[in-house]
C-alpha cells in the first residue's frame, strides 16, 4: 500500500510539473507575439521597412566541390 501512494504522489508531482511548463511556454509565446505585433506596428508607423544593402547576400561558408 506505501509504494502504491508514493505512485500516487510521484504521479500528481509530474502532472503539476508538465502543467507549469505549458504554462510557462504559452506565456513565452505570448510575450514574442506581442514583441512581433510591436515590430510590426512600429514598422507601419514608419512607413519604412528595413533598410537593404545593394550588394548582394554573401554566404558564411565557402560552396565545395
Amino acid at each position: 500500500m506505501f509504494e502504491y501512494e508514493l505512485h500516487r504522489i510521484r504521479s500528481a508531482e509530474l502532472i503539476r510539473e508538465a502543467q507549469d511548463d505549458r504554462l510557462a511556454r504559452e506565456a513565452l509565446r505570448g510575450r514574442r507575439a506581442a514583441r512581433r505585433a510591436a515590430r510590426r506596428a512600429s514598422a507601419e508607423q514608419d512607413g519604412e521597412g528595413r533598410a537593404h544593402s545593394p550588394r548582394p547576400r554573401r554566404h558564411p561558408f565557402t560552396r565545395a566541390a
